[in-house]
């Protein structure tokens, strides 16, 4: 494709026509990036296109260069990037217009750079976004972190989309017909590629979802889904409207998603998903291309067919002119068979000339349309030849032109050369005016900072004052105006100034400039004399201008100096009239903030009777804490109390505390309440008295701070005993898994890791015995089936001996990173809950491993089964799953320990999967020699066998069911006893413990 066409079609593509962008002027973009492989000609062209001045310039811009990233060549990405950061500035300085295209184009190319880096990280996906399911779990690599990124990025990605689509129908009058119109149609084009793109996001993202639900545990993926729901409904009522629309019906079949969102939390729910198809009709041929011949022609035609019939007729019957033309029986004497013989020919003459009249119509009409095919050509070579006469044309005037130019720059030059002595002579007297300017700047620019200073204490007084009055206010704010508008004018004239001096500073490098040009290459022309001794003139006016202002600025400071001294003084009287009033409002003030924290303590109590609470369940821990921060507030507000009374003025922070005490307490006695009711009937009833008994108290201590005599004798001591006694209360509600003293879990996890260390070393050893007792005892198929079996399971214990060095190593730089100046059994005490994650996953590991040689031993043995171990060692890939997530999730994102444990985690999975696939194939291989003998069997004996075998189908499928069951229910189980094991409550998020229960098997 010839690199002028591309031009042109660009330039016809993006022009300020507020019309949708032709489709074939984008096509011919988009076949010319695939003929040049790239953009390189695209971009010299808009390039040079005002982009960043004219908002349909750039909104057309956006739309070709959308199609180009979707259907161009893919290079045309790469030739894009350098482009980047200048798409990034221009979508900022559009999105300071709110009105018209402005913030169209910003979101536009906000889009547009999105777009760019996710294909850039995620170089797979083409830029039509079309992948079949294979290439996209191809894109994951298979690794679920990074499949669990690949969906952010895609939420991102798709969260773009349909910001510009609803953007879009914000900026539409949609009670009128704004699709049939030219300027509708322009903004809403752009949309069949979002719609294009959105219908793959979606898809996308619902089937990794599906993936990462069977990966991971439902309350990690909670945000994910909480994001997709948001993201559906918009999508799906954007696609409603748009199906409405009759722009896009006859452009783009548009998809309806489903009612109701897809249930992730049901893995059936995938075989129930539809992918949406968008669909884009064939495009209809335009009615002026069709062949039409003209009226006159088929006139012709006709009366030519009509002539030639009624010749013949005259020549066989006779002339029409008789008075009975169809009176066969007096012709000539003619009987009546020879007459129906002659009509019978006569018809077949007809019907082949009528054939034949038929094919000179079909000739003649493409005839007429081959000639006007030429014709059009013709014309077309003949404008375009025109064209290049008119171009040619100009660019001969255009180089006459420029050769007088030179001719005259040069004649100009010469007397620039003659007048160089005087000028330099100018420019030397115009720097002594300058200097003379920059000393009357300087004093003004420090009179300035003197106003500025003044301003600042003036105005500083002014908010002390609006502080301590309110009935003042407005006097306030008009005196406040008053001397904002005088500073603003002095402001303003000194910036006027400024500008002045600065222009003519500019003026005068630019006057050097010109004087060095004219040194050193004498092909550029100079300014004339007259031009100098005009900007002499004018300097010397503004001079004078500027003396004239200076001395207005001497008067505006004076009487600025007046008002100044006014308003000090009537500052002054403000001051001493509103002292009394504050005093007393300080005193309503802490009034009310004490009724107000009585009654949300007495609310409180109040709901311990409350019916709502039964079905409420509470946390043990979230009331110890509230408890501790219960006791944080009081030691505060008795500092508080004291400083209020050393310091009347100072209530600020006294009354924060009494309301932050009021919100504390009534969370405890409400917190207190739901704990009790999954306590025994007696610690139950004992904690809620507690709790009653602790509102009471703090009501009697609130109302003992309502005057400032019995405020010296307020007390805490009886809320700190309460206090006690409920801490004393709910830590004896702890569950068991809590009994270890927090100093002794830094040993503990050391000492887990080590026996799982122990217990690795002790299964590879087995392995090995094994192993050697099969070579010694098996031979064939047996012995081969064993050595590949155990062969993996060896490679899956070197891979969890590597994950067990990694994951300690993260540990001691996450201990080191966090602990600050604490010890490291300090950090495990304060960060328990992490602590006993680990010491979980631990021991699930070197569980794993012993259960997995055992399953080894008894296959080799011929006394177990294949599927125990395939099922043991799925539950190790699980329970390191478990330990990594427990190990990462206090780590770093950038940390190169974490690295290496996500590399030593993806080399026990395709462990884990070797030891499946050996286990698979050494099973079919001893399956294979032990196939039944069919050869001595009678149909009789066959046929009873295959009713046999049929039983025992349907024996195992009921028995599978049931398993299946009793597989659910130990879960279950499993999980509630992990729970009350490790301290989980209702409500709160699940430990890194429990990711090894989330993760289902796969069968």
């Amino acid at each position: 494709m010839d690199v002028n066409k591309m031009t042109v079609s660009v330039n016809k593509a993006i022009n300020t026509q507020e019309v949708a962008v032709k489709e074939k002027h984008a096509r011919t973009c988009i076949l010319g990036t695939h003929h040049e492989k790239g953009a390189q000609t695209f971009w010299s062209v808009v390039n040079r296109l005002p982009l960043s001045s004219n908002a349909m310039l750039c909104w057309k811009f956006c739309h070709v260069f959308h199609k180009l990233l979707r259907d161009g060549h893919p290079n045309v990405l790469k030739d894009s990037l350098r482009y980047k950061n200048e798409l990034s500035d221009m979508s900022r300085m559009w999105g300071h217009l709110s009105e018209g295209y402005g913030q169209l184009c910003s979101i536009y190319l906000k889009l547009l750079r999105t777009r760019m880096e996710y294909h850039t990280k995620n170089p797979r996906f083409p830029g039509n976004l079309q992948m079949s399911d294979r290439q996209l779990d191809e894109a994951g690599e298979s690794d679920v972190n990074n499949f669990f990124q690949l969906t952010v990025e895609m939420f991102d990605y798709l969260e773009c989309e349909l910001n510009l689509f609803q953007t879009v129908f914000n900026s539409l009058d949609m009670s009128r017909s704004v699709s049939v119109t030219t300027a509708g149609q322009c903004r809403l084009a752009p949309l069949i590629q979002v719609i294009l793109d959105c219908s793959h996001l979606y898809d996308y993202t619902v089937k990794l979802l599906f993936k990462l639900h069977s990966c991971l545990p439902a309350d990690t993926l909670q945000g994910h889904r909480d994001r997709f729901m948001e993201q559906f409904t918009k999508l799906k009522d954007l696609f409603q409207r748009s199906s409405n629309l009759q722009y896009f019906k006859r452009l783009i079949q548009i998809p309806q998603l489903p009612e109701n969102p897809p249930n992730f939390l049901r893995a059936s729910a995938l075989s129930e998903h539809i992918s949406p198809v968008v669909v884009i009709p064939a495009e209809v041929s335009s009615p002026d291309s069709e062949p039409v011949l003209e009226k006159d022609d088929l006139m012709d035609m006709d009366a030519s067919q009509q002539t030639l019939f009624d010749n013949k007729f005259d020549d066989v019957f006779g002339s029409s002119l008789s008075s009975d033309p169809f009176n066969f029986n007096n012709q000539n004497g003619v009987n009546k068979d020879e007459k129906d013989h002659l009509i019978e020919r006569l018809y077949r003459e007809i019907s082949g000339l009528t054939g034949q009249l038929d094919n000179m119509k079909i000739e003649s009409q493409r005839a007429v349309l081959q000639l006007k095919g030429r014709v059009s050509e013709l014309e077309a070579e003949l404008a375009e030849q025109q064209h290049l006469g008119r171009q040619a044309t100009d660019d001969c005037e255009f180089l006459r032109t420029e050769l007088d130019e030179l001719k005259r720059q040069r004649e100009d030059t010469e007397k620039a050369q003659r007048s160089l002595t005087e000028i330099e002579r100018k420019a030397q007297a115009n720097e002594q005016r300058y200097s003379k300017l920059k000393e009357k700047y300087s004093e003004l620019v420090q009179n300035h900072a003197d106003l500025l200073r003044k301003n600042a204490e003036v105005t500083k007084q002014m908010s002390m004052a609006r502080q301590a009055q309110v009935d003042l206010e407005r006097e306030k704010k008009e005196l406040a105006d008053s001397f904002a508008r005088v500073s603003d004018q002095a402001q303003r004239k000194t910036q006027e100034q400024q500008d002045v001096l600065e222009n003519l500073k500019h003026e005068l490098a630019t006057s050097r400039q010109e004087l060095q040009v004219l040194h050193s290459n004498l092909e550029t022309s100079a300014q004339s004399e007259a031009k100098w001794l005009t900007q002499i003139a004018e300097l010397e006016k503004e001079q004078g201008s500027l003396a004239t202002v200076a001395a207005q600025r001497e008067e505006e400071l004076s009487a600025l100096r007046d008002q100044l001294e006014s308003t000090q003084i009537k500052l002054a009287g403000a001051q001493e009239s509103m002292c009394q009033q504050v005093k007393d409002q300080r005193k309503t003030l802490l009034a009310g903030i004490r009724k107000a924290a009585e009654r949300e303590i007495q609310e409180a109590l109040s709901q311990l009777e409350e019916p709502t609470l039964i079905s409420c369940a509470g946390s043990t821990d979230h009331l110890l804490s509230k408890v501790n921060s219960v006791s944080s507030c009081l030691e505060q507000l008795e500092k508080n109390r004291s400083q209020y009374l050393a310091c009347p003025e100072d209530i600020s922070e006294l009354l924060h505390s009494i309301t932050l005490l009021a919100h504390l307490t009534g969370d405890t006695i409400i917190q207190g309440s739901a704990t009790s009711l999954r306590a025994p009937p007696e610690p139950a009833d004992s904690l809620t008295e507690a709790c009653r008994q602790y509102g009471r108290e703090t009501l009697a201590y609130l109302s003992s701070l309502e005057e400032e005599g019995t405020m010296e004798n307020a007390d805490v001591t009886a809320l700190r005993n309460c206090l006690s006694r409920v801490k004393t209360l709910g830590e004896e509600l702890l569950p068991r898994g809590l009994d270890i003293k927090q100093e002794e879990l830094g040993d503990l996890v050391d000492k887990e890791m080590a026996a799982t260390s122990a217990a690795i070393e002790a299964a590879t050893t087995r392995i090995e015995e094994i192993l050697s007792k099969s070579r010694a005892g098996d031979t064939g198929v047996k012995l081969e089936v064993n050595e590949r079996i155990l062969g993996s399971c060896t490679s899956l214990m070197q891979a969890i001996k590597v994950l067990i060095v990694a994951s300690k190593d993260l540990q001691k730089e996450i201990v080191e990173s966090g602990r600050g100046t604490a010890s490291p059994k300090e950090f495990y005490a304060k960060n328990s809950r992490w602590t006993e994650g680990l010491i979980s996953a631990s021991k699930a590991v070197g569980w794993g491993a012993t259960i997995m040689v055992d399953a080894a031993d008894l296959v080799v043995q011929g006394k177990g089964k294949f599927e125990e171990l395939m099922v043991c060692s799925r539950e190790i890939a699980a329970s390191t799953a478990q330990l990594v997530a427990a190990s990462k999730v206090k780590a770093n994102k950038g940390s190169l320990n974490l690295t290496q444990l996500q590399q030593a985690s993806r080399g026990v999975n395709q462990a884990t999967a070797a030891v499946v696939a050996s286990t698979i194939s050494g099973k079919s291989q001893i399956e294979e020699t032990d196939s039944m003998d069919f050869s001595s069997m009678t149909l009789t004996q066959i046929k009873r066998q295959e009713m046999d075998s049929q039983v025992r189908v349907l024996e195992l499928e009921n028995d599978l069911q049931k398993e299946r069951q009793k597989l659910g229910e130990l879960r279950k189980k499993h999980y509630e006893l992990a729970g009350v094991a490790e301290g989980w409550e209702e409500g709160t998020e699940a430990s890194p413990s429990t990711v090894q229960e989330a993760i289902p098997d796969k069968e």
